[in-house]
């Protein structure tokens, strides 16, 4: 399970089978999505599949959640989004009631990100072979010429920000399993951000890299971009933007929050001289809990640090195990 967490041990497998059999051009960036060019027109194309549990949590299902997910791994590389596919590989016996049910929530969910499903798939298989239902899905977007976005960009004294409260998704579906004796009312942040990163965008050059903090959440999310640039990034604790229900639930399971997965937040690093217009732009397209949290530094090379509140630091690495399975 530890390898589906999205920490290290699913870096491991990634980059230990799945790049060395796979290699190409395309896959070598290991982004939320490939970039390509077809006729001169610049594409994004990303894909991902949801095995969450329990299939319904409070503020959204997983069709709500496929869509998002995918609409958001376009957006943060830039992209307009323009279309999905989706597969659904169904278990026999499940509700035909939940199916159209989640099937509308898709439907919602897509034309409020403004794109189409336009092509898709089903499979049926044996009852206990797939969780109740399971989707994959796929999207495709357009990314304007002078965008130009990536780790690589990422220069020391670049300021890290992010869209909203912090491991909202995650904690809401540990709560929704019911194995918890806790009296906690928090919805998943599951939503569309391609507003919120197309008004990035207007900040040109100054705009260095822009993530979806999903599997692993923020910590993870950094240390790729870490690694990547080889650069370090600092985070101030006082700063995080999180809930109190967060912070209470993952003090009460030894969790920390950075590791929390979110589903409808983006992380961007910008510009030193940027970051307060980037926070206004983000505040004013809906992200009211928008928050700088952070900064970019030559040292340690590729490490997270976080300052804490009592004036020391730790090292924010990433995770080995999955403390929260099927959470996206």
């Amino acid at each position: 399970m530890a390898h589906g967490s999205g920490g290290k041990a699913t870096r491991a497998l990634v980059e230990g089978l799945f790049v060395p059999e796979l290699a190409n051009p395309l896959l070598e960036p290991l982004g939320d999505a490939a970039l390509l060019e077809a006729d001169g027109t610049h594409l994004a194309f990303s894909t991902d599949s949801y095995v969450v549990k329990p299939i319904f949590f409070p503020g959204g299902d997983i069709g709500e959640l496929a869509v998002n997910g995918t609409v958001n791994d376009l957006a943060v590389t830039g992209a307009r989004p323009l279309a999905l596919s989706a597969a659904f590989v169904v278990e026999e016996g499940f509700a035909t009631a939940d199916l159209r049910r989640i099937a509308g929530s898709m439907s919602r969910a897509a034309a409020r990100a403004g794109v189409s499903i336009a092509t898709g798939d089903t499979k049926v298989v044996e009852r206990g072979k797939a969780d109740g239902l399971f989707i994959a899905t796929a999207g495709i977007g357009v990314v304007a010429p002078n965008v130009h976005l990536g780790p690589e960009r990422v220069r020391p004294g670049d300021r890290v920000l992010v869209s909203g409260t912090l491991g909202d998704h995650g904690t809401a579906v540990m709560i929704a399993r019911g194995e918890l004796d806790l009296e906690v009312e928090l919805d998943s942040d599951t939503a569309p951000v391609h507003e919120q990163a197309a008004a990035l965008l207007q900040l040109g050059d100054a705009l260095r890299f822009m993530r979806d903090p999903t599997r692993g959440g923020l910590a993870t999310a950094l240390n790729e971009a870490a690694g990547r640039a080889g650069v370090a990034i600092v985070l101030d604790e006082s700063s995080l933007p999180l809930r109190p229900a967060v912070v209470g639930t993952c003090e009460i399971l030894g969790i920390d929050p950075l590791y929390v997965a979110c589903e409808g937040r983006l992380v961007a690093i910008v510009a030193p001289d940027s970051a307060e217009v980037a926070l206004a732009t983000l505040r004013g397209s809906g992200a009211d809990d928008a928050a700088i949290v952070g900064d970019v530094r030559v040292e340690p090379a590729g490490l997270v640090l976080l300052e804490t509140a009592f004036g020391g630091s730790r090292i924010v690495d990433m995770l080995v195990g999955d403390p929260l399975p099927r959470i996206c």
